[in-house]
């Protein structure tokens, strides 16, 4: 098997995750966080929509993590980013952490907005 080292460019990849927790460039990010190239942010969970919408002119998909287990979308949520052209995928925490940092390597414009597990 060959391996690859993989370079990420100017963005920053998820390094790790634990309970209430994200590990983000060595250091440990609790709460839900956001993640949208430079850096972790604090994000407000499933109903802070604003936060995601402000991310319009910067990604084309935004990858939900719902913590341990996938559960539904909230409708209101994927609506309001499908209508400002924002692609939404929704899936486990860990799987989304994943998803973010194969294609944050591939210098696609995504981001990830997470609940802990």
């Amino acid at each position: 098997m060959e391996f690859n080292e993989i370079t990420f460019r100017d963005a920053v990849p998820v390094d790790g995750y634990g309970p209430g927790f994200f590990r983000v460039a060595g250091e440990v990010f609790e709460g839900p966080m956001l993640m949208a190239g430079a850096g972790p942010i604090a994000w407000g969970g499933l109903d802070d929509t604003e936060t995601l919408l402000a991310l319009r002119s910067q990604v084309d998909v935004v990858f939900i993590g719902f913590g341990a287990e996938i559960r539904p979308m909230p409708a209101t949520l994927r609506a309001a980013l499908e209508a400002a052209e924002i692609g939404v995928e929704g899936m486990s925490s860990p799987s989304a952490c994943r998803t973010y940092n194969v294609l944050l390597s591939e210098g696609r414009r995504v981001a990830l907005a997470v609940l802990p597990v």
